[in-house]
């Protein structure tokens, strides 16, 4: 029995008494937040003053005219670094992707920003970050859906109720550590006129999110994205996301006094996670069994990159980011079937050369490392990751032993979901705009992404010796 993909069923609980389980964990993660919340809305702020660079500064608008040259020589500034920057990572073992996140941090103020602030504003001027911002986006929502492409269903449908299992106790274990942390971060982190409430769900939030994209980068640069380990990986970050922008909205309808809307957002998210399993997967495969053989000509391409983009804009517009649309429609494309390879091989190079390092730049550019400027704030910074590991790593390896998984594979599991990064800069972006979280902290929790992220590689290397390559890594 290999030790990275033996389940052993005589040790795998009954789906009813998972599910009872899983609703009390449930119930005393509900009942152990409002225990914080309680304690953490008594408390009295600290200090009164608002904390330094807290505002963001707006990006003045420029005609397309004076801002091409700009925009290609940021372009360009960015491809460059990242591949530099990339590729020393890469041969020091890390994913190159980890080097891509390094170099959006370097071109921005917290390195080349303070060392030459002329030379950030010639290379990378406030006038460009908008049309960086949608470009990182766009590549984003591609890359999610070569993502999905590489799922194998199949045996996402064997591990159902692992993947449930697995994907919600790490969840709810960073969630509620992350909101107990509120309580000694809120008086001197917390932005002025932010609740405890909405500070405590937001940290909760982000202890709690798995970099998806940045996970399936690993697994591919791994070469173990269709393996056991990989599928359950992946299905669990999956899970683990949707379920986090569920609570994600929640949080933004709280923090807008707008529970209704919430509410309203997880109800269509289901709904349209049905829609398309149960009625447009089906179709959708006569679809391919009709053109089974033929070339994937242009202009199915076409068609199938505005059902991306459609997908994409419905989800965005329920409210749960336009990636999971873009990845639920690759998930339900066969990820052996002619078209999603034809689709890997045309998009692979463009998305992630191109695309994804200018969203690692756009987030590099807002992270401000110098506000960290007191012993107290490297401290403070030290715990959040380390309760951001205790939580995720922790909560999944008790959660996939429960189900039955071996503790290598756990161990691995917990190591793998607790991997931070893309998703994580997303919701930090989404936080800091909102307000809600200070510079500093943002920068605290983006300096917690990296740690979590590049510990993530060497590893898991130890812990799966034995990995067979499978398939080649997207390369980055």
């Amino acid at each position: 029995m290999s030790p990275l993909s033996a389940v052993d069923d005589s040790k795998s609980p009954h789906p009813v008494h998972l599910t009872i389980v899983y609703l009390l964990l449930l119930a005393v993660a509900v009942g152990v937040f409002f225990l914080i919340r309680s304690f953490g809305e008594g408390f009295a702020r600290t200090i009164a003053e608002p904390i330094a660079g807290a505002s963001v500064p707006v990006a003045k608008k420029a005609n397309l005219h004076s801002t091409l040259p700009q925009v290609l020589l940021a372009i360009v500034t960015i491809m460059v670094t990242a591949r530099v920057i990339g590729t020393v990572f890469q041969k020091l073992g890390q994913p190159r992707v980890i080097g891509e996140v390094i170099a959006g941090i370097v071109l921005g103020p917290s390195l080349l920003g303070r060392i030459s602030p002329e030379v950030t504003t010639f290379l990378l001027p406030s006038t460009v970050m908008p049309t960086l911002g949608v470009l990182a986006q766009i590549g984003v929502i591609l890359y999610m859906f070569l993502v999905g492409l590489e799922l194998n269903s199949e045996l996402l449908r064997q591990r159902a109720h692992t993947t449930v299992a697995i994907s919600h106790a790490s969840i709810m274990v960073p969630f509620l550590l992350g909101a107990a942390l509120a309580l000694a971060a809120y008086s001197r982190y917390a932005p002025e006129g932010v609740t405890f409430t909405s500070f405590a769900l937001f940290l909760g939030i982000a202890m709690a999110i798995t970099a998806f994209p940045v996970l399936a980068r690993i697994l591919t640069d791994m070469k173990m994205e269709r393996t056991e380990l990989g599928v359950v990986a992946l299905s669990c970050a999956a899970a683990d996301d949707v379920t986090a922008w569920c609570l994600l909205a929640f949080v933004v309808g709280v923090t807008q006094s707008d529970l209704q809307g919430a509410v309203v957002t997880i109800v269509l998210a289901t709904a349209y996670i049905g829609v398309m399993f149960v009625v447009v997967r089906p179709r959708l495969h006569a679809w391919l069994e009709s053109t089974k053989g033929k070339r994937l000509s242009n202009t199915m391409a076409a068609w199938v990159l505005i059902a991306v983009l459609v997908s994409a804009l419905i989800t965005e517009a329920i409210g749960i980011h336009a990636i999971f649309g873009a990845f639920l429609l690759g998930a339900i494309i066969p990820h052996d079937s002619e078209l999603a390879t034809s689709f890997r091989h045309k998009l692979e190079d463009i998305v992630s050369i191109l695309l994804l390092p200018m969203f690692f730049a756009f987030t590099g550019a807002r992270t401000q490392i110098g506000l960290l400027s007191q012993p107290i704030d490297w401290l403070f910074c030290g715990v959040i990751i380390f309760v951001a590991t205790l939580g995720k790593f922790g909560g999944t390896l008790v959660a996939a032993r429960f189900t039955g998984l071996n503790w290598r594979t756990s161990a691995a599991l917990g190591i793998l979901m607790n991997t931070r990064g893309l998703m994580e800069l997303i919701v930090l972006n989404i936080g800091l705009d909102m307000g809600v979280i200070s510079p500093p902290l943002f920068a605290m929790m983006v300096l917690m992404a990296l740690v979590t992220t590049i510990a993530t590689t060497p590893i898991l290397e130890r812990l799966t010796p034995a990995r067979n390559p499978v398939a080649p890594p997207i390369e980055g």
